[in-house]
């Protein structure tokens, strides 16, 4: 590798969002750790990049997977620059008639997923002075969405962690930002990729790619150092909320 090529980890990278953000950031000549629980869709995944990515199999939610991605960095590349911390799950349905461990889960991968994944990033960022983590939030971390309030919970604890880790990393060169998409019509929204409906959505102004996002991200990242993008908040035009 150049000394100027970066290096990025992105969780919840074997779809959606994730996928769709390893992807840029190989366009863009980043070298890869993706990491997911499902070992066989990353595998499948491996092929579509022009550099071949450091894969990871793991529970996010786990604070050994988080330390895993980073010391796969470390061990294959020698550094870290991004820390994507995406991966997260979807629960729409009241709480009190779903089984608890769904409930459980949900909690478990989109609070303490982001928060094992940045607390294992942050000593090798601020000791390097410099670097970049953008989590993954949603427009329901931003106000209470009726139809998903467990969701909606598990967002707006990631915007009180990420604004006050912000916070306390001032001076350290480390930035810390969210992208808070609506929707966006992906596996997580139950849309398979390719899906002939997503065009015709996207086309409506009721939905947006994933695809989006990850241009979102990458106008986070490519903003020039004094600056940080606190947060990010983007809705398809007609998304009545």
């Amino acid at each position: 590798m150049s000394a100027k090529t970066k290096v990025a980890i992105v969780t919840g990278a074997s779809s959606g969002i994730g996928r769709a953000c390893a992807h840029a950031l190989d366009r863009a000549g980043f070298r890869l750790v993706l990491v997911s629980r499902d070992r066989s869709r990353l595998n499948s995944v491996v092929s579509e990049f022009i550099h071949t990515p450091e894969i990871v199999a793991g529970d996010i939610a786990n604070s050994e997977t988080a330390q895993a991605a980073v010391a796969r960095a470390l061990e294959a590349y020698g550094r870290l620059d991004v820390l994507l911390a995406n991966a997260g799950l979807y629960l729409p349905e009241k709480g009190w008639e779903v089984d608890a461990t769904r409930v459980d889960a949900i909690g478990r991968t989109n609070v303490l997923g982001v928060m094992h994944s940045v607390h294992a990033a942050l000593p090798h960022l601020i000791e390097q002075g410099a670097g970049d983590i953008i989590v993954t939030s949603s427009v329901s971390g931003h106000q209470v969405i009726a139809w998903e309030p467990i969701y909606s919970a598990t967002k707006h604890a990631v915007q009180a962690f990420v604004h006050g880790t912000r916070q306390q990393l001032v001076g350290s060169g480390v930035r810390l930002g969210a992208v808070a998409p609506g929707i966006v019509l992906n596996e997580l929204w139950g849309v398979a990729n390719g899906d002939a409906s997503i065009e015709t959505e996207v086309s409506a102004g009721r939905g947006m790619r994933s695809e989006d996002v990850a241009d979102a991200v990458m106008f986070m990242l490519n903003t020039p150092r004094h600056i940080t993008i606190r947060d990010l908040v983007m809705l398809p035009t007609n998304q009545e909320i």
